[in-house]
């Protein structure tokens, strides 16, 4: 699962990388006068239904450039990103305001006959209809990527409980404003059949009679796309550098640059597959691509919660160097006890959790005896029944995404199939949230409300993957496959972890450590979930 997420993670950062370049490529294309388009058309028309109509060379070169700079050792400057982004903001409060004189409610309420083409929906708010929205939504999820790195700043903020859920909410709220606020007033000003995806909004300016707003919300969009493109490509060389020291892809990826200081090789290889990304495919395959990797990371991160919310607390034994001592742990990093070998006592954890009685099948299931920490036992049967809910999810949102009308019309050969599946699924749920689940108060954060947090997600997150087009499924099982290749013919026989090490290395706890905690606390404190 961890090789999963790092090679999806590798594909958002590229994929990121890639469209922010042709975005970037687009703005730039349209101050001036579309040149750059009109003459590749001309000169390198490329003739394929999915790839881009022609190369653009200019999004190639740079990401090219981006990355020969940060390859011989620029770093990311916080002053830089932050003027940026505010230059960013201001343009979009800009667009927000000036837009509003030119808005008109009429390109909200257009008829099926005020639309000049057939392919281009039925006017209306909807012109294309609930399904063509959530089709949108899919494909507009990568708009929201970033949020979760917040997630992980919970040692160095003061009060993690407080300020991470905040964070979270406050960026993701702003960056809804700011993507409403811009949608509206481009949708208000100017009819949705006739836009511009390279460069929309300098394109709305131009055609309602305002060329002065046209420019500088071009200036403005370079300068928060300069941000992107740079917080896009930064992290993409870290990756495959973590991912080359583990040996999970090839180490030579790790290899730092003895005078640069940096992965030169990851860097550069790195660039030239995000600049080969932005030059053959069009926003619309990146912005696929990158939600569908995305949606499927986020899932597995809610898988992940819950298997770690139900984990149990399995303890194992920590000699000393004299053999005098001996102390007990957890998976989780928790201290129950310090028995004394030199007695021959054997510690035993006062813990409903550690109870042998064997327990009937009901009793496991809906915990009737209420049993207060998990076990083995318990923690397996969450993993089974996790499992089997991700194949009732895809059942139910096949259903709902191929036979959606058949569904709302009420038919039922597919409403009774969907009730079926639904009610296992619930019950499912059910068991799971039975269940007894590790304590968390040890936690810098954790998630609320598990298990139905993550099940929402996981469901919402499925649905929405299976809204993209069969295009996008392909190029990404193209991207799987390639990703398994090279784990089961190279990460799996060189990972680090195959490598055995002395117990207390692989559980990360020192006897002394342990012992010094003594007079301070009864645990040591694990991370955050």
């Amino acid at each position: 699962m961890a090789f999963v997420i790092g090679w999806n993670l590798i594909l958002e950062y590229v994929i990121g990388t890639a469209s922010v370049a042709r975005g970037y490529s687009g703005y730039m294309d349209s101050l001036l006068n579309h040149t750059i388009e009109t003459h590749f058309r001309e000169w390198m028309p490329l003739g394929v239904s999915w790839l881009s109509t022609y190369p653009d060379v200019f999004a190639l070169a740079i990401t090219l450039f981006l990355a020969g700079m940060l390859a011989i050792g620029v770093k990311e400057s916080t002053r830089f990103n932050n003027v940026f982004t505010l230059v960013n903001l201001l343009v979009v409060v800009y667009v927000v305001i000036v837009g509003a004189f030119k808005a008109d409610i009429r390109n909200w309420q257009l008829k099926p006959e005020d639309i000049p083409r057939n392919d281009t929906g039925v006017g209306g708010f909807f012109p294309y209809g609930v399904g063509g929205m959530l089709n949108g939504a899919a494909s507009c999820f990568y708009a929201f990527v970033g949020f979760d790195c917040i997630a992980t700043m919970g040692e160095e903020v003061r009060n993690p409980r407080r300020a991470i859920p905040i964070g979270i909410v406050v960026s993701l709220t702003i960056v809804f404003l700011a993507y409403f606020g811009v949608s509206v007033i481009e949708t208000l000003v100017w009819p949705y059949w006739d836009q511009n995806v390279s460069a929309p909004l300098p394109y709305v300016f131009d055609r309602a009679g305002w060329p002065v707003a046209k420019w500088v919300v071009s200036i403005g969009a370079l300068a928060g796309l300069s941000t992107s493109l740079l917080g896009g490509m930064f992290p993409l060389p870290r990756v495959l550098y973590a991912m080359g020291s583990d040996g999970l892809i090839f180490r030579f990826l790790a290899i730092v640059h003895p005078r640069l200081k940096t992965p030169l090789l990851a860097t550069l290889l790195s660039g030239v597959f995000a600049g080969t990304m932005a030059m053959i495919f069009n926003v619309e395959e990146l912005a696929n691509m990158m939600s569908i990797g995305t949606l499927l990371a986020y899932s597995l991160v809610a898988v992940s919660v819950l298997m770690l919310r139900y984990e149990p607390l399995v303890p194992c034994t920590i000699a000393s160097p004299d053999a005098s001592m001996s102390v007990s742990v957890s998976k989780r990093s928790e201290m129950y006890e310090v028995p004394s070998q030199s007695h021959g006592e054997t510690g035993t954890l006062d813990n409903d959790a550690m109870d042998l009685k064997p327990r009937s099948p009901f009793t496991t299931m809906f915990n009737s005896d209420g049993l207060q920490s998990p076990t083995m036992e318990t923690s397996y049967l969450v993993k089974i029944l996790t499992l089997v809910l991700g194949v009732l999810f895809c059942m139910m949102n096949g259903i709902l995404v191929f036979a959606e009308r058949p569904f709302f019309n009420g038919d039922l050969p597919v409403v009774i199939p969907f009730a079926g599946v639904a009610l296992l699924a619930v019950l499912c749920i059910i068991v799971i949230s039975r269940q007894p689940s590790a304590s968390t108060e040890s936690l810098s954060f954790a998630v609320p409300f598990v298990p139905y947090i993550p099940m929402f997600n996981m469901f919402v997150n499925l649905y929405l993957m299976m809204r993209l087009p069969p295009s996008t499924w392909i190029r990404f099982i193209v991207w799987m496959v390639l990703g398994f290749l090279i784990y089961f013919g190279y990460g799996i026989f060189n990972s680090s972890q195959r490598k055995p090490s002395p117990p207390f290395l692989r559980d990360a706890v020192s006897v002394d450590s342990v012992l010094s905690s003594d007079n301070q606390s009864d645990g040591v404190a694990g991370g955050t979930e």
